[in-house]
C-alpha cells in the first residue's frame, strides 16, 4: 500500500533534462537579445529617473502645495486636503521625505502606464465576449501568481534596477483597471445606449460621450485599486534595486532596526491613505454628478 502515500510523478532522469534545456535556452536568449531589450527600455529608464529627480529636487513646500491643490480639485473637501497635507508634513518631519518622493514618483508613473494599458484593453473586452474570455484567464494568472515568480525572467533579462521594478509593479497592478473598465462599460443602462443609437451616434461617439462618462465612477474605483496594489509591491520591488521606502523597510529587516522599519511602514500607509482618500472621494463626486446632484 506504499504507492497510495506517494503521488506518481515523472522520473527525475526525464524531468531534469527538460528543466536544464529550458534554462539553457532562456540563458541563450538573454545573452543574444539582452542588449537589444535593454536599449528598448532605455527611454523608460530615462523617464523614471526624470520623475524621481523632479520629485526629490523640488522644494518640499511646492510639493505639499501642489499635492494639496490636486487634492482640492479632485475632492473639494477641506478634510481630505488637510489630511493629505498633515500626512506629508509628518513624513517630512520623521526624516523620510526623499524616500517617500522616490516611492511616489514610481507609483505615479506605474499608475499612468497601467491606465494607458488597462483602459483600452478594458474597452475592447467590453465589446467582445471572445476577447474577454481570452483575457480573463491571463488576468487571473497575473493577480494570483506570486510576484517573485515573474521577477525571475524580468531580472534575468534586465538585471536589477528601476525598470524591472516598474515592470513587476505594472504586471501586478494593471488587472483591476482592466476588469473595472470592462465592468463599468457593460453596466451602462441599455436604455441610454438605445437613446444614443436613436440620435444617430456612431460607435466612437457612443463610447466617448455616453459609455465612458457613465462608467467613470467604476473606472475610478479600478484606478484606486491599481494604486493600492502598486503600493503593495513597493517592498517587493525594493528587492530588485528600486529605491524608496521599500528599501528602507528591507534594510530595517536585515539589520533589525525596529523603529526605522515601523516608521517606514507608517509612511507607506500614509501615502496609501492619501491616494485612497483622494481617488475614492473623486469617484464619489463623479457618482453624485452621475445621479444629477451637484456640489
Amino acid at each position: 500500500m506504499e504507492w497510495l502515500t506517494k503521488f506518481p510523478q515523472l522520473d527525475d532522469q526525464y524531468l531534469s533534462p527538460i528543466k536544464r534545456g529550458i534554462d539553457t535556452e532562456f540563458r541563450m536568449f538573454t545573452r543574444t537579445f539582452g542588449d537589444s531589450i535593454e536599449s528598448f527600455f532605455s527611454p523608460l529608464q530615462s523617464l523614471l529617473i526624470f520623475f524621481e529627480n523632479f520629485m526629490t529636487s523640488t522644494p518640499w513646500p511646492i510639493i505639499v502645495l501642489g499635492l494639496g491643490a490636486i487634492s482640492w480639485l479632485a475632492t473639494r473637501s477641506f478634510k481630505v486636503v488637510a489630511g493629505c497635507t498633515l500626512a506629508l508634513l509628518a513624513i517630512g518631519f520623521l526624516g523620510m521625505w526623499e524616500d517617500t518622493m522616490k516611492t511616489i514618483s514610481l507609483i505615479l508613473v506605474c499608475t499612468f502606464f497601467s491606465i494607458a494599458i488597462g483602459l483600452p484593453i478594458g474597452i475592447v473586452m467590453s465589446r467582445s465576449q471572445r476577447f474577454q474570455a481570452t483575457v480573463q484567464p491571463i488576468l487571473d494568472v497575473m493577480q494570483t501568481m506570486p510576484p517573485f515568480v515573474y521577477l525571475i525572467p524580468v531580472v534575468m533579462l534586465l538585471g536589477i534596477g528601476r525598470v524591472p521594478g516598474f515592470i513587476a509593479v505594472v504586471i501586478y497592478a494593471v488587472p483591476p483597471i482592466i476588469r473595472l473598465t470592462n465592468l463599468g462599460i457593460r453596466l451602462v443602462d441599455k436604455e441610454v445606449l438605445e437613446a444614443a443609437d436613436a440620435y444617430g451616434c456612431s460607435k466612437w461617439q457612443k463610447l466617448v460621450k455616453v459609455q465612458l462618462p457613465l462608467a467613470l465612477p467604476t473606472i475610478m474605483a479600478g484606478i484606486n485599486q491599481t494604486i493600492m496594489m502598486a503600493l503593495g509591491m513597493v517592498v517587493i520591488a525594493a528587492m530588485i534595486g528600486v529605491q524608496g521606502l521599500g528599501q528602507t523597510v528591507l534594510q530595517a529587516i536585515a539589520n533589525q532596526y525596529f523603529a526605522s522599519g515601523i516608521l517606514s511602514g507608517f509612511a507607506i500607509v500614509g501615502i496609501a491613505i492619501i491616494f485612497d482618500r483622494v481617488s475614492q472621494t473623486y469617484g464619489r463626486r463623479l457618482q453624485r454628478h452621475r445621479g444629477g446632484s451637484h456640489d
